[in-house]
């Protein structure tokens, strides 16, 4: 076995710990900060307590609130601007995953003078990045220890930067700052980091026992919580185990990949703006059955880490009894479960299917299965 694992080298996990964020930085060495966010996160005041903190270490700070959703590369390259324009020595991403993403690339690209469009593609970058704190406010997308960064294009195409630059020098959980999020925003963040563990243990090219080993904690930690939260959003212990259940599946699924869950996500985000986790949620179990003549077993097993009271026959009963899971917490949720209901229409599924099968083909690669343009346009139709 040869491993060349990546993990990002310190995570905070307390309640709270956002008042830190200052003293991490003078450690880091840095002393003029950019802090990349977006409007909601500043209208929760969490960007204000950030700044407090780094105002009372001596640390000037300037906030750039343009983030927004399925991160246009415009704004990531205006980001870029600013960060130089400042003079940033140090970067700190404030909120959900696309805020993480942004701060990502602004980190390297304000260091290597390299181009967004030259950083695309698979070990395509160069140079170092300035130092970087990620700080999560919600508990689904692992963005805070990942090293990629998925942008969007001018042609509403998913792009993505991987590269272990991207990396961040610390992972900060502060489960206060998830107190907040709609009922709505918890269900879809949890199940995107759902996803993240199942797509994890079943890749199909780089799974291995320490990315297995993650995934198999973060679904533990995720299905027994989200109850938990969804019941009770002011329970704080809850939300702190499914943040760090959330980092821990983006731990697995950066070193093993991800599959075809995520492929047929991705045309849902960039050209119809579903959330990420809830893309991933509306065709989780369609793509998970079509799955199951191949990865049964692996799915029987993640059943017993998820659903740790039930007892089960035989591994298809277990295997089928992880999707129904899954479907119940998605149900539960109060998201639309049907693309109908999101304005998508059957017109719209055969350009998302060549997207899917030309575009997307190193997540299919990952996939279980292969999966074929008919596959994924069938796919689809089920969850019109």
């Amino acid at each position: 076995m040869d491993l060349n694992f990546l993990s990002c080298p310190r995570i905070i996990c307390k309640a709270g710990s956002l008042s830190q964020v200052g003293d991490l930085v003078c450690e880091l060495g840095g002393s003029r900060v950019l802090l990349v966010t977006d409007p909601g996160i500043v209208a929760c005041g969490f960007s204000e307590q950030a700044m407090s903190s780094l105002g009372a270490a001596g640390i000037a700070v300037e906030i750039f609130d343009r983030v927004a959703a399925d991160p246009p590369m415009a704004i990531v390259s205006e980001a870029v601007g600013f960060a130089k324009s400042f003079g940033a020595d140090a970067i700190i991403g404030l909120g959900g995953g696309s805020s993480l993403d942004t701060a990502k690339v602004v980190a390297l690209a304000a260091a290597s003078g390299q181009t967004i469009d030259g950083m695309i593609g698979v070990g395509k970058a160069i140079g170092q990045r300035l130092p970087l704190i990620q700080i999560p406010t919600t508990a689904g997308t692992g963005s805070e220890v990942t090293s990629v960064s998925v942008l969007t294009s001018a042609k509403q195409e998913k792009l993505a930067v991987y590269a272990p630059q991207l990396l961040p020098d610390i992972a900060l959980l502060d489960a206060a700052l998830t107190l907040g999020m709609p009922r709505k925003i918890t269900a879809a963040t949890a199940l995107d980091a759902m996803v993240h563990a199942i797509e994890a243990s079943t890749s199909r090219t780089r799974k291995n026992l320490i990315s297995d080993g993650l995934a198999d904690k973060a679904l533990s930690l995720l299905g027994q919580n989200l109850p938990r939260v969804l019941d009770t959003p002011s329970d704080l212990a809850a939300r702190e185990a499914m943040l760090l259940g959330a980092t821990l599946a983006g731990m697995a699924f950066i070193n093993a990949s991800v599959g075809s869950i995520h492929a047929l996500s991705y045309p849902l985000g960039s050209h119809f703006h579903v959330p990420h986790g809830h893309g991933n949620a509306l065709v989780a179990a369609p793509v998970m059955r079509f799955n199951l003549v191949v990865a049964e077993a692996e799915y029987a097993h993640l059943a017993k880490v998820f659903l740790p009271n039930r007892t089960f026959a035989s591994n298809a009963e277990a295997a089928n009894s992880l999707i129904s899971a899954m479907e119940e917490m998605f149900a539960a949720s109060g998201l639309e479960t049907r693309l109908s209901q999101l304005g998508i229409s059957a017109d719209a599924v055969p350009a998302m299917a060549r997207e899917v099968t030309t575009g997307l083909t190193r997540l299919i690669a990952n996939n279980p299965c292969d999966m074929s343009y008919d596959d994924v346009v069938s796919l689809y139709e089920n969850v019109l």
